[in-house]
Formats: C-alpha cells, sequence, structure tokens
C-alpha cells in the first residue's frame, strides 16, 4: 500500500483564534514495502504527520492518499474504517492503551472489532504473543500484571493482530534499555522482511533510522526539508546541524578514525558491522600497498 501526501498543511484549532499551522506543503511519497524513516528535533511536525498515514488528522490543505484511497482537504472523508485497519500505528508508550482484563482479549479486541470471528482473533492472539517473544501462558494474565517491557510487546500484538499492511511506530523504543531497544526494533525489521509490510519509523535515534530505514525524511518546523537514503542524509553533517540534527554515533566515530588514519574510508558506515569492515578492508589495503 503506497501512502502519498501532496502539499499537505495542517493547523490545530483551524477557524479559532488559536490556529495554529503544525506542517507546511507537505509532499512525500512513501512506495509499498518501504522502510522510511521520518527524523527532526522536537516540534518539527514528526507527530502531526504521522496522524495523516491513517485519517485520524485530516489535511487542513492538499490531499493524502492512502493506497486506493484519498482525503482531500475540505471534503468529508468517506469510510475511514478499512484504511485504519490497514494502517497500523504503534503510538509511544502503546501499553498505555491496553484496557481488557486479559492479555488475550486485549490482543483479540482490535480485530474483532473490525469483524473478524472469535475463532480467528484467538488464533491471531496465540500466534502473535509467540511472535513478539511472550510464552503462550502470557495470554491468561492481566496485562497490567507485566512489566513495561512485555505490555509494550502485548500492545505491539494488538496492533498487528489486525493484520495491516503498513506499520507506523512512534518512537517505538522509548522509555527501553538499549538491549530491549535492539530487540523491539530487530522484531520490528524482521516482520517488514517476512510480511513486506511497509513500515514507518517516526524517531529521535539516528541510530535506528541508520540501521533499518531504506529512505529518511527530515522535518524541520512543519516543513519536508530533506529526503533521501540514510547515506546521503547522514554524509553532509553541515545540513544536518542546520537541521538541529546530528550523524548518529557510529558516523562520528568513523570521521575520528579517518583522522587517526588520515585517510577517508570507502563509504558512509551505517552500523558498527559495517565500520569494522571498512577499517579492516582499509588496513589490508595499505599492507598490500607496501
Amino acid at each position: 500500500m503506497d501512502i502519498k501526501l501532496q502539499q499537505v498543511s495542517y493547523a490545530y484549532s483551524m477557524g479559532t483564534p488559536f490556529e495554529k499551522y503544525a506542517l507546511f506543503d507537505v509532499d512525500l511519497t512513501i512506495p509499498h514495502g518501504t522502510y522510511q524513516a521520518i527524523i527532526g528535533h522536537t516540534g518539527s511536525g514528526k507527530s502531526t504527520i504521522l496522524q495523516h498515514f491513517n485519517g485520524l488528522l485530516k489535511p487542513s490543505k492538499g490531499q493524502v492518499h492512502i493506497g486506493d484511497r484519498l482525503i482531500v482537504a475540505g471534503k468529508k472523508a468517506k469510510e475511514l474504517k478499512p484504511i485504519r485497519q490497514k494502517v497500523g500505528i504503534v503510538f509511544q508508550f502503546p501499553e498505555h492503551q491496553l484496557f481488557e482484563e486479559t492479555v488475550l482479549k486485549d490482543i483479540m479486541f482490535g480485530p474483532m472489532n473490525f469483524g473478524v470471528s472469535e475463532e480467528v482473533a484467538e488464533k491471531r492472539a496465540r500466534d502473535l504473543i509467540k511472535l513478539v517473544g511472550l510464552p503462550e501462558e502470557t495470554l491468561e494474565k492481566s496485562p497490567f500484571d507485566l512489566s513495561g517491557g512485555q505490555m509494550r510487546r502485548v500492545a505491539i500484538a494488538g496492533v498487528l493482530a489486525m493484520e495491516p499492511e503498513v506499520i507506523v511506530l512512534d518512537e517505538p523504543t522509548a522509555g527501553l534499555d538499549p538491549r530491549g531497544q535492539r530487540e523491539i526494533m530487530d522484531m520490528f525489521y524482521s516482520l517488514h522482511k517476512e510480511r513486506h509490510l511497509t513500515t514507518i519509523l517516526v524517531t529521535h535515534s539516528m541510530e535506528d533510522a541508520a540501521r533499518y530505514a531504506d529512505s529518511i525524511a527530515i522535518m524541520h518546523e512543519g516543513k519536508c526539508v530533506l529526503s533521501g537514503t540514510p547515506r546521503e542524509i547522514f554524509a553532509d553533517s553541515k545540513t544536518l546541524e542546520q537541521y538541529r540534527l546530528e550523524p548518529p554515533h557510529i558516523v562520528r566515530f568513523q570521521a575520528k578514525i579517518e583522522q587517526l588514519m588520515n585517510q577517508p574510508l570507502s563509504r558512509i558506515c551505517l552500523t558498527e558491522e559495517e565500520l569494522a569492515d571498512e577499517v579492516a578492508r582499509a588496513l589490508r589495503e595499505g599492507r598490500d600497498n607496501q
């Protein structure tokens, strides 16, 4: 499912004395199957834009294409329920959305609300609880008896139970320790590949954007000011600084290594593994040339 924003602007409290624009003429195309990261400093418009991806917010100006559905500013949107089934949003701290008496009922609630039978919803819940790394006996527990990390996995299973084609992640690792952050992000990346999802990551983490995304868009003061591959985006530290961002720590570490070696590496490295490979290659070439 492709998503396309064309000249989208959005104002909170539009038509009142408190009207305030949060988005200005945003153009953004996210092809089906892409892993798209959206980065930007606090207040850049990231949270506002993500709510346009499934019709939670409707544009004040412009239009939003979500698959074959079109949402146009000033026109009443047709039935949005199918869109919200196909585009699942994992909000920041999704565990705050848990409310049922058991984990099983919580995961089943979403698909049953969209017309899935109880039998099918339960099968999905039992499959998904294992997929998110929890034992099946968790299903009979109250979600409020679980740890914070376990609650987050249950909330994620609830979104996945609706079998979305697009999954939107709003700071999905907030509040987790480094190990939990990596586990959650690796899990989403596996799901992205295995289920051929379109994945949209809204994040402050330059490291996550560099490691997982195919494409990155930078939001700044309500505008989409730059887009490109992670290597293109993170190669230009001066432009990032202009938008109050900095490259991932691995890119900064690479710059220090290049200073020590007194030579540039052949490419911008986005992960520790890539940097280790590039340094080893440079050292081998240096020995061979002696």
